[in-house]
């Protein structure tokens, strides 16, 4: 068996894995770098965000050549969808990403290892490459392995008609009448993506609405938006039953009759993966839906076993993947490293798209806290207009006393970029007064943010 040693040794290349590792070997650790997929970036990148993403830009083109292009005096004769270039095009994007992250790994000199690694005990990790183990020896271990997709009772995947998203990014035709189970962001994405390319389009939600993270206005006035597109929304439907007869599937939900349909996407949300990683033999603490238990510096209960990511309790996004194995290694070597939980964005890439960071009305609510609220709909900004987008609103919360900025929430065009500016003026604990007084270019869209902040006073300019 051959033996390597390192500082740092990462299980999963996913963006927590592979952020953690880039930041470590610039701060002058050995590190090495486990992962059991040929392509690195994980899920999000190999099956997960770029991809989902690729084909929402591909499909909504589509979507405003039929329904917006008119409207600027462009008209075609005749649209065709070439599906399989359309595939060809998701999947080159992703290998480009997928190629990028091995040119940083070359040149930041982190080691990479392809198979299934497991952490034999403090210090040891075993490498199964399936021609043979390597056993690396560290002083530090980070679990880093993400997460897979949930399931139903009574609802077997069969990795085609019945299926997760893994296999709704690839799907060989348009599906005449496609099922989505769960009215999260990866049911609504998909969803939009089939809907746009032809597809039948009904989502069963077992809550009384869509979008269960985000702010109720905004997820109620999305789906608004959502059924003027043509997908259809049955909510407080309790999937009792999917099975597969021929070549098509029937749905049974509580209280309604049976559905056919030709495939079903269950998009129910996602669960840490730890298979294989053997933690009782570690002694490494999980709770009842498997996440690790770490503290403040994410470490795990075993002595030098670190975890981040999708695997820890938390939004499972990417970019908090990022920032927590970005502060871990900095804990390491420097003795600081931060993440700020309360201004993680969320974004949903629907079309409009609807992003938010920080509390939402419900939640400040509940909490008790006394708030005050700002609103201005896209129909008032410039910008909006040129591009032909005017569906939306941005809501600002602030404090009633302090004015401090306390969450913000945004339904329309570019919504994914404009939240950025809410996020990095919450990490700065601005005001919405100190948005508002920020000098905005026009026309712009971020424009449209100042004025929601200046509604928050009360004195909106364009409403």
């Amino acid at each position: 068996m051959e033996h390597e040693q390192h500082d740092l040794v990462i299980i999963g290349a996913g963006p927590g894995g592979y952020v953690a590792a880039i930041r470590a070997a610039q701060l002058g650790l050995n590190v090495a770098c486990i992962e059991k997929e040929k392509d690195l970036g994980g899920t999000c990148l190999r099956i997960g965000c770029i991809p989902s993403k690729a084909l929402l830009e591909t499909s909504e083109l589509l979507w405003r050549a039929k329904q917006d292009f008119g409207h600027h005096g462009i008209r075609f004769k005749e649209l065709h969808v070439d599906l399989a270039t359309i595939m060809r095009r998701k999947e080159g994007v992703v290998r480009v990403l997928a190629k990028g992250i091995e040119s940083l790994f070359r040149k930041n000199k982190i080691a990479r290892y392809a198979g299934y690694g497991r952490i034999v005990e403090p210090g040891r990790v075993l490498v199964d490459t399936g021609d043979g183990a390597i056993e690396l020896k560290s002083r530090f271990s980070l679990i880093a392995t993400g997460s897979k997709a949930a399931t139903l009772p009574r609802v077997a995947l069969d990795g085609d008609r019945v299926a997760t998203s893994t296999e709704a990014l690839s799907y060989k035709e348009v599906p005449d009448h496609l099922i989505v189970i769960g009215a999260g962001a990866v049911g609504l994405e998909l969803g939009s993506v089939w809907k746009r390319l032809g597809a039948k389009v009904t989502v069963l939600e077992l809550m009384d609405r869509i979008l269960p993270e985000m702010d109720l206005e905004m997820a109620r006035d999305a789906q608004k938006l959502l059924e003027k597109q043509g997908v259809e929304f049955q909510l407080q439907s309790r999937v009792m039953e999917v099975r597969v007869e021929g070549n098509r599937c029937v749905v049974e939900c509580e209280g309604r009759e049976s559905t056919l349909c030709d495939r079903v996407l269950v998009a129910v949300g996602r669960l840490p993966y730890t298979d294989g990683l053997d933690f009782e033999s570690l002694g490494i603490a999980t709770d009842k839906k498997g996440y690790i238990g770490v503290d403040e510096n994410f470490a795990t209960s075993a002595a030098d076993i670190y975890a981040i990511g999708d695997v820890v309790v938390g939004p499972m996004l990417a970019h908090k993947a990022q920032e927590e194995g970005i502060a871990c290694v900095e804990r390491l070597v420097t003795g600081y490293g931060h993440v700020d939980y309360g201004t993680i964005p969320n974004v949903v890439y629907t079309h409009p798209e609807i992003a938010s960071v920080g509390k939402t009305e419900e939640e400040l609510k509940q909490q008790g806290i006394d708030y005050k609220s700002g609103i201005f709909h896209l129909r008032g900004n410039g910008r909006a207009h040129t591009l032909g987008q005017t569906e939306g609103k941005l809501k600002v919360l602030a404090d009633a006393r302090s004015d401090r900025i306390l969450g913000v929430h945004i339904l329309g065009a570019r919504a994914g970029d404009l939240i950025a500016e809410a996020a990095t003026a919450m990490a700065f604990s601005a005001s919405s007064e100190d948005i508002a007084r920020a000098c905005h270019a026009h026309p712009t869209l971020p424009e449209a943010l100042r004025e929601a902040a200046l509604a928050a006073a009360g004195r909106a300019l364009h409403s």
